[in-house]
Formats: structure tokens, C-alpha cells, sequence
């Protein structure tokens, strides 16, 4: 990426991520980690529908279709989509460590206009984590896995517990997402959004 802030740059002290033992097996499909999110979830209707699959180490595959919902410029996706992609893409990785963060930090660098129709792959890792602080990469490309890169991102996400999401969300939803007698579930609704 270019000129990446200070603030996405790990510290000398950093350590290398080590996926968790009880992370889902490379090729594994993640699902939605909360059905109404607007980037993995089935309920929303103008979602981005993205599905990620676990890679080797800590690592994440994703890819959706641009939509004509998702569109800014004519025929073209809106850069906030892409963006949201981006995001939920790098939100899946702290899956594989198990734990629950969201996102501090987004930088991304629009390389190329993606139109509606397209497919777009992205690939994600984690690079680095220091205490609580999660560091991340991602890119995007169209044209299929190998195809020119559209899209690039660095992310910093932060280690929370469920409070923040008790603490921060409406109740309703909050109160319905905790009643769900499926475990994996209930943890998995609060792991990405900010």
C-alpha cells in the first residue's frame, strides 16, 4: 500500500499470529457471523452477501458480487462497498484466533474501478499482534484470484469482550443475538462489527 499510517505499522515487539487450535479447517466456509450483517448476513437484502473460507495459517478468502445495489458511479461500485468488503473480510480473520475484536482502523487504496456483475476475490491475513492490537492486510482483485488487483487494504482491529457489543447496541438486538441456544453462534455475532 502506499504511504501506510504510523498506526498500521506493528511494533518491533509484535509476534507472529498463531492460529487457534479450534479454528475452522483450511477451505472451511466461516457463514455469516450474524445474519443481519451487512456484509456477511442473508437477511439483509442489499447486503453484500460475502462468503469467507478459512486459508492456511491465519489466513482468509472471501469474494462477493457486486450488485447494482452496490453501486456509486453508473455501472460502478461504490467505494464504501468496497470498503465494506474490505472490512468484513479482515473482521473473519479474528476468527481463526478466536477472539473477538473490531475494527480501530481502515486505510484503503482504490487501484482500479470495479463494475457491478464483477466478482470480487480477496485474500486477508493477519501479519502481526501486540497485547489487544490485531494487524491485517488484504487484497482485492477482479477477473478471478490471480486477476489484476482492484483494491488493497491495512487494518488494525481491536480485542474486545462481548460488553463492548452489550454495552454499545440496542437492546433488542443484543437481547436476541445472547438468547440463541447455539454457542458457536451467540460468540460469532459479536465478533467484526465495530
Amino acid at each position: 500500500m502506499s504511504g501506510t499510517s504510523a498506526a498500521l505499522k506493528p511494533p518491533a515487539d509484535a509476534v507472529k499470529p498463531v492460529r487457534h487450535p479450534d479454528a475452522p479447517a483450511p477451505g472451511e466456509l466461516l457463514g455469516s457471523h450474524y445474519e443481519h450483517c451487512f456484509g456477511c448476513g442473508w437477511g439483509q437484502a442489499h447486503g453484500l452477501h460475502l462468503q469467507a473460507r478459512a486459508g492456511e495459517g491465519v489466513s482468509v478468502t472471501a469474494e462477493f458480487t457486486v450488485k447494482p445495489a452496490h453501486q456509486g458511479a453508473p455501472g460502478l461500485a461504490h467505494g464504501g462497498v468496497l470498503a465494506t468488503a474490505l472490512d468484513e473480510t479482515l473482521g473473519s480473520l479474528n476468527w481463526l484466533l478466536r477472539v473477538i475484536a473490531v475494527t480501530g482502523r481502515l486505510e484503503t487504496d482504490f487501484v482500479r474501478p470495479v463494475p457491478v456483475d464483477t466478482v470480487l476475490h480477496l485474500d486477508a491475513e493477519i501479519t502481526a499482534v501486540h497485547g489487544r492490537k490485531i494487524y491485517s492486510r488484504a487484497t482485492g482483485r477482479i477477473g478471478g484470484p490471480d486477476g489484476p488487483v482492484a483494491v488493497l487494504a491495512e487494518a488494525l482491529f481491536i480485542e474486545v469482550k462481548v460488553d463492548h457489543f452489550i454495552e454499545n447496541g440496542r437492546p433488542a438486538e443484543i437481547q436476541a443475538a445472547m438468547a440463541d441456544p447455539d454457542q458457536a453462534k451467540r460468540v460469532r455475532a459479536f465478533e467484526v462489527n465495530p
